[in-house]
């Protein structure tokens, strides 16, 4: 879907500078001008994702040596935000061991890692990693997470409820679904209402209608992670072979 509609972006932008031109000249040179700086646009976007996929692992490769055969992922690089440099977001990894052979199969330990980033992490010159705080984030620690929020979010309270419900199930935008079934339904709220949980000594966990917001107790700054992302971590988790 997003493939289909950059497409249909790209045809929109030939399209109105054809328009636009006054001539057959200036029609090529505006085909010409908007191809080029569309490709250019997408060559930068996949070079920071290289280069921010290739800081993830040397993060791994730096404080966690007990990881010596793993795969690293992008899960989410985010790029609805590229637009707007001032804005905080967060960049998603997944990872996976695995046992050194040929032809190896993912069959070790997952674990997630986020990257939230800071004010001014994408500048002129590039990204800025000093800007970028790290979390790796294994399957007990998310499932806590889970249980957390859904807490919060919901009138229930008890945790191994929670815990049964959200290994089986999914996390949607109205609670979490089991079996196609709605069994624990949030808290319907307005845009700007806000349910806040004191997670850990690094982050609380908010719950605003629709995204799981992380406060991040060093830097101050709102993250908000979209509900897909939330489906995506969890399936990766407890669905996936």
């Amino acid at each position: 879907m997003k493939r289909i509609f950059l497409f249909l972006m790209i045809i929109n932008v030939l399209f109105l500078q054809k328009t636009e031109a006054q001539n057959k000249g200036d029609n090529v040179a505006a085909l010409a001008g908007g191809l080029m700086a569309l490709g250019a646009g997408i060559a930068a976007v996949e070079q920071m994702k290289e280069q921010a996929e290739l800081t993830a692992t040397q993060y791994i490769l730096s404080n966690n040596p007990e990881l010596t055969s793993f795969s690293l992922k992008t899960l989410s690089f985010d790029g609805k935000k590229l637009k707007d440099i001032s804005r905080t977001s967060v960049i998603i990894y997944k990872i996976q061991e695995f046992s050194p052979q040929n032809h190896p199969k993912l069959d070790g330990k997952k674990q997630v890692l986020f990257g939230f980033t800071n004010q001014g992490w994408i500048n002129q010159y590039g990204i800025n990693f000093n800007k970028v705080i790290w979390f790796l984030v294994d399957e007990t620690e998310w499932m806590d997470m889970m249980v957390a929020y859904v807490s919060v979010s919901s009138e229930e309270k008890n945790q191994g409820t929670l815990q049964t419900i959200l290994r089986e199930g999914r996390v949607v935008n109205k609670g979490v679904k089991l079996d196609s079934k709605l069994k624990i339904p949030f808290f319907k709220l307005l845009g700007d209402m806000y349910l806040v949980t004191d997670y850990s000594e690094d982050m609380k966990l908010v719950y605003n209608e629709r995204t799981l917001g992380i406060f991040l107790k060093e830097t101050s700054n709102l993250v908000q992670i979209g509900r897909g992302d939330i489906i995506n971590i969890h399936e990766f988790f407890f669905d996936e072979d």
